[in-house]
Parts: structure tokens; sequence; C-alpha cells
């Protein structure tokens, strides 16, 4: 792992000492995360509430730049303005590099298509079903570890061949068992195991940015 990476590991640790006890298991899940879109895969993320806001604040620092800047490569950029010179060139100029990831808490007419019409707790994994193949890498967030939505989708990442992640809480719950990798932010109370998980997951799309651009 290049030196500027673990920079910002190293980085957040001094900011917030009491996740140290947490420092491998992030590094693995970067590697998850690094592995997969070093072969083309891309994250799916869900979460309920707070978790919910938290997977589309990933998707947001993943699809755009989120601190360097994600110029296209050139030979993109002549694809664009040879089909079309103005618009291409807009294009060009303003389109950016991209980690591919979905939040599959929204999609708000699939997602209430299947809870009215089917069973309302399989919604993430009837989207992880979906959107998800091999190599792929899913991360479930749960300040309990126990929110059963996010069980059963992580049991379909896994019989989908994906990998899988958590960002838990308290002792990680029942989702221990279904994830390749779990972080758990070491707190009980749900308002500051979030607060932790921000700066995890920043880190993380970071160290990502980082590598990728």
């Amino acid at each position: 792992m290049k030196e500027s990476i673990l920079k910002i590991l190293d980085e957040l640790i001094e900011r917030y000492p009491i996740l140290s006890g947490q420092r491998e298991s992030i590094v693995v899940a970067y590697r998850i995360l690094e592995y997969s879109y070093s072969n083309n895969g891309k994250l799916l993320v869900a979460g309920n509430g707070g978790s919910a806001a938290d997977s589309e604040h990933i998707v947001g620092e993943l699809m755009k730049s989120f601190v360097k800047p994600r110029n296209l490569n050139i030979k993109l950029k002549e694809k664009l303005t040879s089909i079309d010179e103005r618009l291409g060139e807009v294009l060009a100029n303003n389109l950016q590099g991209a980690l591919p990831a979905i939040s599959v808490t929204g999609h708000v007419g699939l997602s209430t298509a299947y809870l009215n019409d089917c069973n309302p707790l399989l919604s993430f994994a009837q989207q992880v079903n979906g959107f998800g193949n091999e190599g792929d890498v899913f991360l479930g967030i749960s300040t309990s570890g126990n929110s059963e939505n996010i069980l059963f989708a992580l049991v379909t990442a896994k019989a989908k061949g994906m990998k899988t992640v958590g960002l838990s809480g308290r002792d990680g719950g029942k989702m221990k068992e279904y994830c390749d990798e779990i972080i758990i932010a070491p707190e009980n109370e749900t308002f500051k195991i979030q607060e932790l998980h921000l700066p995890i997951y920043h880190a993380l799309c970071l160290m990502l940015e980082e590598r990728f651009f």
C-alpha cells in the first residue's frame, strides 16, 4: 500500500484514537474495495435511517471528485468531441472520473413496488440480486449489526459471489457472520456509533481516491 494511502489512515487514527483497534479492519476493507475496483467491480451500499443517509453520502464521495481532481483520460475526451464537437467539449471539460457505486436505499418506484408486492424486508436483497455481480462488493451499515434487511442483503451478496463488508457498532451483531470484513465503531449508543462511521468511510473514500486518481 502506498505511503500516501497509509498516511490517510494514520491521520484518521490520530484524530480519532478510539478507532485504533479497528485499524487492521479498515485496511482489510480498503483492500477488498481496491481489488474490486481494480477488476472493474462496483460497490453497493445500504443502511436504515441515518445509515441510509450515510449510504448516499458514500456514493457521493466515490462517484465524483472528493478532494482530488478527477480529469477524464484523453482517449475518452477525444471520443466525446468526435461524436459532437460542442457538446463533447462541454462534457470533456466537466465530467469527472468515478468509482462506480450504488446506494440501494433509493429507487423509490422499485423499492415501493417490491415493498407492496413482496416482502418489505427484502427490498435491499432484491436490488443486490439485480445489480450485483461476482467480484462486486456489498457494504452493509447497521449500528446494531442486527438489521434484518441488511442481513438478507448480505446473504444475497455472498450467494452472488460478492465480497461483503460491514460497518457496525456495539459487538457487531449478527452481521459479523456474513461479512468478509467488519469495522466496528467502539460505542454502544446509536448516535455515537454514527459519529464514528462518518470519519471511517471518509477515510476509505480518500484512500480509494488516492489509489485510483
